[in-house]
């Protein structure tokens, strides 16, 4: 039956072509022939590759070989140069090959949901147009760097897997507006993620945080989805320190993030001369409370930040803990803030 519609196709020079649930455990060669082709539909059959023959549908724009038994991605896919959208979910993928996103460049929707993916290549940063990316229902314990790349991404979808953390790069996904990592083991989100200033919709629902970054708050968010996780609540913790001793170490630092901040300062020029240190310094805090900078971590504490009422939330909360830095025990003791103490380093 199958040969028989891949023969009409290519007798009328078709575009598209539907071999969706024929039972087909291998895809017939003469598709190769159909070099018209836009559209091949693969859906729910028991397809365990792809003949090579497929690499001259040079015209394909969308493939859908969702549903069947694939183990590993098509190597003969990176041919497939003008492909925009790319459907394999509900295969047995274990492996992405390294190669095979170098010629898939058009790429615009890419769908791996439900299989068995434990690691992403490097390579995906060739999908330089990729602007959706599904992975839901996977075995991933984390993220590539290159991920943070794909400059046009702008929905991602992790939910279902392993991962225990996100590079701290992702804050380079400029364009992302949509980012469900539902039902994952996060720790924390990156503390840049702030700076994703498109972003609107955010799932994180069934993770292990206790608390979101210090300016998490600062994002324009419409959706937010935080049920199931152990989120610090509003117990106050008394710290009590008559005197506080500072290491020489802290000393030291405290005393040259002060004088950077002096324009014409003697340190501030003659730092300059050692970029290791200015490294170093880049990555300083400044105290939420006072404004002193400090290298060292000396309390981390959390605030409760009201969510905004037009926010779209499942959970019956009204607000969520931020992460905040204080410079010394000394500094939290003092009055009139709200801010609760969770550990000290």
């Amino acid at each position: 039956m199958s040969d028989v519609l891949v023969l009409r196709a290519i007798q009328g020079n078709a575009k598209t072509l539907n071999l969706n649930s024929k039972k087909l455990k291998r895809v017939p060669k003469a598709v190769g022939k159909l070099t018209s082709l836009s559209i091949l539909q693969l859906q729910n059959n028991s397809i365990a590759t792809l003949p090579s023959e497929v690499e001259s549908l040079n015209n394909l724009t969308e493939l859908n070989i969702g549903n069947n038994v694939l183990e590993e991605v098509p190597v003969v896919l990176k041919h497939l140069k003008s492909l925009r959208k790319l459907h394999l979910f509900g295969n047995q993928i274990e492996k992405i090959p390294c190669n095979v996103f170098d010629g898939l460049r058009n790429l615009v929707l890419l769908n791996l949901n439900n299989n068995n993916i434990c690691e992403i290549p490097p390579d995906i940063q060739w999908l330089i147009n990729l602007k959706q990316l599904s992975l839901n229902n996977n075995q991933l314990k984390n993220l590539p760097l290159e991920l943070c790349f794909l400059e046009k991404l702008s929905e991602l979808q992790l939910s279902n897997n392993n991962l225990t953390t996100l590079p701290p790069e992702f804050c380079l996904l400029a364009n992302l507006t949509k980012l469900r990592v539902s039902r994952n083991c996060l720790n924390e989100l990156p503390e840049g993620i702030h700076k994703l200033r498109k972003l609107r919709v955010i799932d994180v629902a069934g993770n292990q945080l206790k608390m979101f970054p210090a300016t998490f708050n600062e994002l324009l968010l419409d959706e937010l989805y935080c049920e199931d996780n152990p989120f610090l609540q509003k117990k106050l913790v008394p710290s009590i320190q008559d005197e506080e001793i500072l290491s020489l170490k802290e000393i030291t630092a405290r005393y040259i993030l002060k004088e950077l901040r002096v324009r014409l300062s003697e340190v501030r020029v003659a730092i300059t001369h050692y970029p290791e240190v200015r490294i170093m310094l880049s990555e300083a805090s400044m105290c939420t409370l006072c404004g002193q900078g400090f290298l060292n971590i000396w309390l981390e504490c959390v605030k409760f930040v009201n969510i905004r009422k037009e926010m779209k939330i499942t959970s019956k909360i009204n607000t969520i803990p931020v992460r905040a830095l204080l410079c010394s025990y000394k500094c939290f003791n003092q009055q009139g803030h709200d801010y609760y103490g969770v550990a000290v380093p």
